[in-house]
């Protein structure tokens, strides 16, 4: 059993406010938990509906999740390397990396089981994942195929010393040529769908710098000392310079294509076992390669140069 509470500060419909205040549900999934008499109000019963008062306390015991039951699918995999400890692996655009309730299937991980033994350390749901990138991201991941490559691998992130560089193309054309980032992210207060700058977010910086100029687009490098959710989306939004494509923090007049035109390229660690550093780079796919080439032609640049 899952169990929270929280006091009311607003007086909304007791649906929202669930959503509102509960990261893990949706305003369609806290009213059937209202339904079923798995939320109250003061102790008591509610309707989705009632409003109620400032200062009443929402109670919330939600049923534990039932496991998925992940079956391994034989779905190409373009592995960039591969040893007794690790993997990585260019993940396409377009790909989910892990199973969650509604994509259960045909994700990196399902990928994954079919081709190696993972690590167990994050349970059944994202065995072997030490990092993430978003489903319309593309790039390179490394994946732990044992738990000792595992908490090597974690422990490189907390301590900060792997590479993780990403290419983007971004709207507007910067005033300098590198920077630094550093504005703390956590769950948008306005959409929880989003991510956003909190004064108490978590730690969160990115350095950048530009590669290219287009005039209204930029190429830019993103290298990440931490990691948090959708941060190079929501840091580059943050200094007016959103990803190009990006559905949840650009503008709706953007560049064609599939999705944000962001590509991890570069990913650097050392071998768990061995301790020597490896460092790959992955070029960019080819829909992020003809927006290039594009803009380049527009701009009077060299078309063919490579990325």
């Amino acid at each position: 059993m899952q169990e929270s509470e929280f006091q009311v500060t607003t007086t909304e419909r007791l649906d929202k406010l669930v959503a509102d205040n509960v990261a893990t549900i949706s305003r369609s999934q806290a009213k059937n938990a209202i339904e079923a008499g798995q939320i109250t109000v003061d102790g008591q019963a509610a309707k989705p509906k009632d409003k109620p008062k400032v200062g009443a306390t929402i109670h919330v015991a939600l049923p534990d999740p039932e496991p998925l039951d992940l079956e391994p699918e034989n779905i190409p995999l373009d592995i960039v390397y591969e040893d007794d400890d690790v993997l990585v692996v260019n993940k396409p655009q377009g790909m989910v990396v892990h199973p969650a309730p509604g994509h259960p299937n045909h994700t990196l991980v399902n990928a994954l089981l079919y081709h190696s033994p993972l690590s167990s350390i994050n349970g059944t749901l994202r065995p072997g994942i030490v990092h993430r990138i978003d489903k319309d991201t593309s790039g390179l991941l490394m994946v732990a195929k044992n738990d000792h490559a595992h908490q090597s691998l974690s422990a490189q992130l907390q301590a900060k010393t792997n590479l993780r560089e990403y290419v983007a193309i971004v709207h507007g054309n910067f005033k300098e040529e590198n920077g630094t980032i550093n504005a703390p992210l956590g769950r948008s207060p306005k959409d929880r769908k989003k991510q956003a700058v909190v004064a108490d977010g978590r730690p969160a910086i990115t350095h950048f710098r530009v590669l290219e100029r287009y005039g209204n687009y930029t190429l830019v490098a993103c290298r990440l000392e931490t990691g948090r959710t959708h941060q190079i989306r929501v840091h580059m939004a943050y200094i007016n310079h959103p990803v190009a494509g990006d559905p949840l923090y650009g503008p709706k007049k953007t560049l064609k294509g599939a999705g944000q035109f962001l590509h991890a390229r570069e990913l650097g660690f050392k071998q768990p076992t061995t301790g020597e550093q490896l460092t790959f780079r992955a070029p960019v796919p080819e829909n992020f390669a003809k927006a290039v080439r594009h803009l380049r032609q527009q701009a009077g640049l060299p078309v063919d140069k490579a990325i």
